[in-house]
């Protein structure tokens, strides 16, 4: 018997947690499809609407967020509808780089370690580090943060992304500019900058060296991560040929690199719209992405199985700017969620797969907002789903969607 989610009542289940949230003294709406290489990291921030969020083992709600230039960690007992009293990571204020391609990550091992990485902006312009610390004491106090780049300059480390195993094992991309510095000292022509990998094996205690992973990426576009059960695999976009600016992915541990998308997208611009990537607990690879490319365009969803790939999948309305959507999945449940804009105001969209991707619902509104908002962030267990969408006009919400059937 097929899987389901019951949604009919979801509108009933929709928290506001704007205590924590905040009212933003003033939000910069970031454009939909930017073509410029400015981005916000290389400002000083403003308010922000874009949250980190995650689930623990225990099924509670820990959220991260930038306010007055500190991040901020809390939790929620109850999906939401209240939080913690936030503790303060950075104990120094930070230019942290937060909006919807560039947020705080954070991950909970099932030791109850808090993990976090976040983008600190520096005012030369593109440059940043990658910077994280963790708490060992469920999120009372947090370890000074440190730089993981190693290289000690002054240059571009950004849009980072964090996959842990819930073992110990933790592993941090992001993109990094310093071989594109180098290949320029030397002369020669370097296109776009490089995915760069560090990985930890004692929950965060320590780090190995940073890895070169792949040359040639695109500069903005934000990297993924999931964790599979052989090990972490990541997504980027990907500079093919001249300028053809696709995704691809990799298993960090097994290298290779792989094309996941052929949607021959020429641009000699960075996008500055990253995918999503989840991997199901049989190793199965879900994908969503935005393209413009001369194949197709709009925003896609497609699942990948060791060497057999499913066909893209138009997801959401065109014409009402679907985007910056995320994927999750655990056991058969896939659920993709994006934001879309009808010309007065900014809608919560979700489609969800019960048999890993072979069939879908019609897409389904959760929550709209007339004001600024960030893009909704899903989250999935074994036990519960929810959608965080963090809004200027009604702040924090939370939407649990409940599952009647067993995963299994």
């Amino acid at each position: 018997m097929p899987r389901i989610l019951r949604i009919a009542t979801i509108l009933l289940v929709s928290f506001s947690a704007a205590a924590l949230a905040g009212q933003p003294d003033s939000v910069k709406e970031e454009p939909d499809h930017s073509m410029s290489h400015s981005s916000q990291a290389s400002r000083a921030p403003k308010s922000t609407l874009a949250v980190g969020a995650t689930l623990d083992a225990n099924g509670r709600l820990w959220l991260a967020k930038v306010e007055d230039q500190r991040l901020l960690v809390s939790r929620s007992e109850d999906d939401g509808r209240s939080f913690s009293k936030p503790v303060v990571v950075t104990p120094e204020p930070e230019n942290i780089s937060s909006d919807g391609e560039s947020r705080p990550k954070i991950a909970v091992a099932r030791d109850g370690t808090v993990l976090l990485t976040w983008t600190q902006s520096l005012p030369q312009k593109y440059a940043g580090n990658v910077r994280f610390a963790r708490s060992t004491d469920s999120g009372q106090t947090f370890s000074e943060p440190i730089t993981l780049n190693d290289d000690g300059k002054l240059t571009s480390h950004r849009f980072d992304s964090l996959a842990i195993d819930g073992e110990g094992r933790v592993a941090v991309a992001w993109l990094d500019a310093r071989d594109r510095d180098a290949a320029k000292e030397r002369g020669e022509v370097f296109s776009g900058v490089s995915v760069f990998t560090a990985q930890s094996f004692d929950n965060g205690a320590s780090f190995g060296r940073n890895r070169s992973f792949k040359e040639h990426t695109c500069e903005c576009c934000r990297t993924a991560l999931t964790w599979t059960k052989e090990g972490p695999v990541v997504l980027w976009r990907n500079i093919f040929d001249t300028n053809t600016r696709d995704f691809a992915i990799a298993n960090l541990d097994k290298g290779g690199v792989r094309r996941a998308t052929r949607d021959e997208w020429q641009v000699n611009a960075c996008p500055h719209n990253g995918g999503s990537i989840a991997a199901d607990r049989w190793g199965k690879l879900h994908l969503v992405w935005f393209t413009n490319g001369a194949v197709r365009q709009g925003l896609f969803y497609k699942s990948i199985d060791g060497d057999w790939e499913s066909q893209p999948l138009p997801v959401g309305n065109p014409a009402a700017q679907a985007n910056h959507a995320s994927v999750v999945a655990a056991g058969k449940i896939v659920l993709l969620t994006w934001r879309e804009f009808d010309g007065q105001s900014y809608s919560v969209r979700m489609m969800y797969s019960t048999n890993g991707g072979e069939s879908w619902n019609e897409p389904a509104s959760l929550m709209t907002s007339m004001g600024a908002t960030d893009y909704p962030v899903p989250l999935i267990d074994d036990k519960k789903i929810l959608v965080v969408w963090n809004t200027a006009k009604e702040g924090l919400r939370t939407m649990p969607i409940e599952r009647v059937t067993a995963r299994r």
